[in-house]
Protein backbone atom coordinates (compact mmCIF):
# COMPACT_ATOMS: atom_id res chain seq x y z
CA UNK A 1 0.00 0.00 0.00
CA UNK A 2 1.44 3.35 -1.07
CA UNK A 3 2.03 5.93 1.62
CA UNK A 4 -0.01 9.14 1.31
CA UNK A 5 1.79 12.09 -0.26
CA UNK A 6 3.17 14.53 2.35
CA UNK A 7 0.98 17.59 2.87
CA UNK A 8 2.56 21.05 3.17
CA UNK A 9 0.19 23.76 4.37
CA UNK A 10 1.12 27.41 3.74
CA UNK A 11 0.16 30.35 5.93
CA UNK A 12 1.62 33.71 4.94
CA UNK A 13 0.97 37.44 4.67
CA UNK A 14 2.07 37.48 1.01
CA UNK A 15 -1.39 37.91 -0.50
CA UNK A 16 -1.47 37.42 -4.28
CA UNK A 17 2.18 38.31 -4.83
CA UNK A 18 4.47 35.75 -6.51
CA UNK A 19 6.26 34.90 -3.25
CA UNK A 20 3.79 32.10 -2.49
CA UNK A 21 4.24 30.55 -5.92
CA UNK A 22 8.02 30.71 -5.62
CA UNK A 23 7.95 28.88 -2.27
CA UNK A 24 5.76 26.18 -3.82
CA UNK A 25 8.21 25.89 -6.69
CA UNK A 26 11.10 25.37 -4.26
CA UNK A 27 9.20 22.63 -2.44
CA UNK A 28 8.12 20.83 -5.59
CA UNK A 29 11.64 21.02 -7.02
CA UNK A 30 12.92 19.10 -3.99
CA UNK A 31 9.90 16.94 -3.18
CA UNK A 32 7.73 16.56 -6.31
CA UNK A 33 5.25 14.26 -4.57
CA UNK A 34 4.27 16.89 -1.96
CA UNK A 35 0.67 18.06 -1.79
CA UNK A 36 0.52 21.84 -1.34
CA UNK A 37 -2.43 23.47 0.42
CA UNK A 38 -3.00 27.14 1.25
CA UNK A 39 -4.48 27.73 4.68
CA UNK A 40 -4.33 31.45 3.92
CA UNK A 41 -1.95 33.92 2.33
CA UNK A 42 -3.96 36.91 3.50
CA UNK A 43 -2.80 37.42 7.06
CA UNK A 44 -2.52 41.16 7.66
CA UNK A 45 0.93 42.35 6.53
CA UNK A 46 3.36 41.69 9.36
CA UNK A 47 0.54 40.79 11.77
CA UNK A 48 2.17 37.97 13.72
CA UNK A 49 -0.67 37.76 16.27
CA UNK A 50 -3.32 37.27 13.60
CA UNK A 51 -1.24 34.63 11.86
CA UNK A 52 -0.65 32.84 15.16
CA UNK A 53 -4.39 32.74 15.86
CA UNK A 54 -5.27 31.40 12.41
CA UNK A 55 -2.65 28.68 12.75
CA UNK A 56 -3.83 27.75 16.26
CA UNK A 57 -7.50 27.72 15.29
CA UNK A 58 -7.08 25.57 12.19
CA UNK A 59 -4.07 23.25 12.29
CA UNK A 60 -5.97 20.31 13.82
CA UNK A 61 -8.31 20.07 10.81
CA UNK A 62 -5.41 18.75 8.71
CA UNK A 63 -4.28 15.12 8.52
CA UNK A 64 -1.52 13.83 10.82
CA UNK A 65 2.04 14.49 9.63
CA UNK A 66 1.01 17.69 7.82
CA UNK A 67 3.82 20.25 7.60
CA UNK A 68 2.80 23.84 8.32
CA UNK A 69 4.98 26.39 6.54
CA UNK A 70 4.14 29.69 8.25
CA UNK A 71 5.79 32.92 7.14
CA UNK A 72 4.73 36.20 8.73
CA UNK A 73 8.17 37.57 9.32
CA UNK A 74 8.68 41.31 9.83
CA UNK A 75 12.07 40.47 11.40
CA UNK A 76 13.40 38.65 8.35
CA UNK A 77 17.16 39.07 7.97
CA UNK A 78 17.73 39.87 11.65
CA UNK A 79 19.13 37.63 14.40
CA UNK A 80 15.74 36.01 15.10
CA UNK A 81 15.92 32.22 14.83
CA UNK A 82 14.33 30.12 12.10
CA UNK A 83 12.57 27.08 13.55
CA UNK A 84 11.29 23.65 12.63
CA UNK A 85 9.10 22.09 15.33
CA UNK A 86 7.61 18.62 15.76
CA UNK A 87 4.50 18.97 17.90
CA UNK A 88 1.92 16.23 18.38
CA UNK A 89 1.23 14.68 14.99
CA UNK A 90 2.42 17.72 13.02
CA UNK A 91 5.44 19.71 11.89
CA UNK A 92 5.65 23.51 11.98
CA UNK A 93 8.23 25.70 10.23
CA UNK A 94 8.64 29.45 10.55
CA UNK A 95 10.33 32.35 12.31
CA UNK A 96 10.82 32.42 16.08
CA UNK A 97 8.68 35.52 16.56
CA UNK A 98 5.70 33.96 18.32
CA UNK A 99 3.93 32.93 15.12
CA UNK A 100 4.26 29.19 15.74
CA UNK A 101 4.12 29.17 19.52
CA UNK A 102 0.37 28.98 20.33
CA UNK A 103 -0.19 26.13 17.86
CA UNK A 104 2.87 24.08 18.82
CA UNK A 105 2.18 24.55 22.53
CA UNK A 106 -1.39 23.39 21.96
CA UNK A 107 -0.29 20.35 19.91
CA UNK A 108 2.43 19.45 22.41
CA UNK A 109 6.06 20.33 21.60
CA UNK A 110 8.29 17.28 21.12
CA UNK A 111 11.32 18.58 19.24
CA UNK A 112 12.55 22.00 18.13
CA UNK A 113 15.34 22.61 15.63
CA UNK A 114 17.10 25.84 14.66
CA UNK A 115 17.28 25.97 10.87
CA UNK A 116 20.57 27.04 9.30
CA UNK A 117 20.49 30.19 7.19
CA UNK A 118 22.60 29.66 4.07
CA UNK A 119 25.13 32.34 3.17
CA UNK A 120 23.35 32.92 -0.13
CA UNK A 121 19.95 33.46 1.55
CA UNK A 122 18.18 36.71 0.77
CA UNK A 123 17.81 38.97 3.79
CA UNK A 124 14.25 39.75 2.70
CA UNK A 125 12.90 36.32 1.66
CA UNK A 126 13.64 33.50 4.08
CA UNK A 127 10.36 31.93 2.98
CA UNK A 128 12.10 30.92 -0.24
CA UNK A 129 15.66 30.36 0.96
CA UNK A 130 15.24 28.91 4.47
CA UNK A 131 11.71 27.78 5.29
CA UNK A 132 10.57 26.23 1.98
CA UNK A 133 13.74 24.06 1.65
CA UNK A 134 13.25 22.86 5.24
CA UNK A 135 9.61 21.99 4.51
CA UNK A 136 10.72 20.03 1.44
CA UNK A 137 13.31 18.08 3.45
CA UNK A 138 10.78 17.13 6.09
CA UNK A 139 8.25 16.20 3.39
CA UNK A 140 10.93 13.97 1.85
CA UNK A 141 11.34 12.16 5.18
CA UNK A 142 14.49 13.78 6.60
CA UNK A 143 14.36 13.69 10.44
CA UNK A 144 14.52 17.04 12.22
CA UNK A 145 17.69 16.01 14.04
CA UNK A 146 19.55 15.85 10.73
CA UNK A 147 18.63 19.42 9.83
CA UNK A 148 20.40 21.27 12.66
CA UNK A 149 20.68 21.58 16.45
CA UNK A 150 17.91 21.56 19.04
CA UNK A 151 16.90 24.88 20.61
CA UNK A 152 14.19 26.43 22.75
CA UNK A 153 11.85 29.07 21.23
CA UNK A 154 12.55 32.58 22.48
CA UNK A 155 9.21 34.27 21.74
CA UNK A 156 6.25 32.67 23.50
CA UNK A 157 3.28 34.61 22.17
CA UNK A 158 0.12 34.37 24.27
CA UNK A 159 -3.21 35.95 23.45
CA UNK A 160 -4.54 38.48 25.93
CA UNK A 161 -7.38 37.15 28.02
CA UNK A 162 -8.30 38.02 31.60
CA UNK A 163 -11.77 36.98 32.66
CA UNK A 164 -14.16 38.44 30.08
CA UNK A 165 -11.50 40.75 28.63
CA UNK A 166 -9.81 39.55 25.46
CA UNK A 167 -8.61 40.71 22.06
CA UNK A 168 -9.65 40.86 18.43
CA UNK A 169 -7.66 38.02 16.90
CA UNK A 170 -8.71 38.32 13.26
CA UNK A 171 -11.17 39.99 10.89
CA UNK A 172 -12.37 37.75 8.08
CA UNK A 173 -12.99 38.81 4.48
CA UNK A 174 -16.66 39.45 5.30
CA UNK A 175 -15.65 42.01 7.92
CA UNK A 176 -16.71 39.83 10.84
CA UNK A 177 -14.78 40.61 14.04
CA UNK A 178 -13.43 37.41 15.65
CA UNK A 179 -12.45 37.52 19.32
CA UNK A 180 -10.73 34.98 21.57
CA UNK A 181 -13.54 35.03 24.15
CA UNK A 182 -15.78 31.95 24.52
CA UNK A 183 -19.58 32.26 24.66
CA UNK A 184 -21.55 32.16 27.88
CA UNK A 185 -24.42 29.71 28.32
CA UNK A 186 -27.99 30.71 27.47
CA UNK A 187 -27.46 34.38 26.70
CA UNK A 188 -29.85 36.43 24.57
CA UNK A 189 -27.52 39.43 24.49
CA UNK A 190 -24.03 40.55 25.48
CA UNK A 191 -22.54 43.84 26.63
CA UNK A 192 -19.64 44.59 24.28
CA UNK A 193 -16.87 47.15 24.71
CA UNK A 194 -14.03 47.74 22.24
CA UNK A 195 -10.94 49.75 23.09
CA UNK A 196 -7.52 50.38 21.61
CA UNK A 197 -4.54 48.62 23.26
CA UNK A 198 -3.68 51.87 25.00
CA UNK A 199 -7.03 51.83 26.79
CA UNK A 200 -9.12 54.38 24.85
CA UNK A 201 -12.66 52.97 24.53
CA UNK A 202 -14.41 53.69 21.23
CA UNK A 203 -17.48 51.42 21.20
CA UNK A 204 -19.90 50.14 23.81
CA UNK A 205 -23.28 48.52 23.32
CA UNK A 206 -25.71 45.77 24.22
CA UNK A 207 -25.73 43.38 21.26
CA UNK A 208 -28.26 40.63 20.59
CA UNK A 209 -26.97 37.07 20.32
CA UNK A 210 -28.01 35.25 17.12
CA UNK A 211 -27.66 31.53 16.43
CA UNK A 212 -27.09 32.12 12.69
CA UNK A 213 -26.51 35.06 10.35
CA UNK A 214 -29.91 34.46 8.77
CA UNK A 215 -31.63 34.73 12.17
CA UNK A 216 -31.19 38.52 12.11
CA UNK A 217 -34.60 40.11 11.36
CA UNK A 218 -34.84 42.67 8.57
CA UNK A 219 -35.57 45.39 11.12
CA UNK A 220 -32.15 44.76 12.72
CA UNK A 221 -30.07 44.56 9.53
CA UNK A 222 -28.07 47.68 10.40
CA UNK A 223 -27.39 46.64 13.99
CA UNK A 224 -24.25 44.67 14.96
CA UNK A 225 -24.90 41.38 16.71
CA UNK A 226 -22.99 38.57 18.44
CA UNK A 227 -22.64 35.06 17.06
CA UNK A 228 -20.40 32.09 17.85
CA UNK A 229 -17.65 31.88 15.24
CA UNK A 230 -16.46 28.70 13.55
CA UNK A 231 -13.52 28.72 15.98
CA UNK A 232 -15.93 28.46 18.92
CA UNK A 233 -15.29 32.02 20.11
CA UNK A 234 -17.54 35.07 19.99
CA UNK A 235 -17.76 37.17 16.84
CA UNK A 236 -19.32 40.57 16.15
CA UNK A 237 -21.06 40.77 12.78
CA UNK A 238 -23.52 42.74 10.67
CA UNK A 239 -26.01 41.09 8.36
CA UNK A 240 -24.94 41.41 4.75
CA UNK A 241 -22.14 43.91 5.35
CA UNK A 242 -18.83 44.34 7.13
CA UNK A 243 -18.93 45.02 10.86
CA UNK A 244 -15.26 45.88 11.35
CA UNK A 245 -15.12 49.13 9.35
CA UNK A 246 -18.55 50.18 10.61
CA UNK A 247 -17.36 49.95 14.22
CA UNK A 248 -13.75 50.89 13.51
CA UNK A 249 -12.22 47.67 14.87
CA UNK A 250 -8.67 46.54 14.12
CA UNK A 251 -6.90 43.25 14.81
CA UNK A 252 -5.22 43.49 18.20
CA UNK A 253 -7.81 45.79 19.76
CA UNK A 254 -9.06 44.92 23.23
CA UNK A 255 -12.60 43.70 23.75
CA UNK A 256 -14.78 42.99 26.77
CA UNK A 257 -17.86 40.81 26.30
CA UNK A 258 -20.07 39.91 29.25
Amino acid sequence: MALPAPTVVLLTDFGNDPYVGVMKGVILSRCPEARLVDLTNHVGPGNVREGAWLLLANYAYFPPCSIFLAVVDPGVGTARKALAVRAGSYFFIGPDNGLLYPAVADAGIEEIIALPVPKHASRTFHGRDVFAPAAARIAAGVPLGKIDTQVVPVVRLKFFRKGRDGEVVTIDRFGNVITNLPPLAQRESYRVQFSHPGGDEYFEGELAYRATYAAVPNAAKREPFIITSSSGTLEVALRGTAAAPRIGVLVGDRVRID
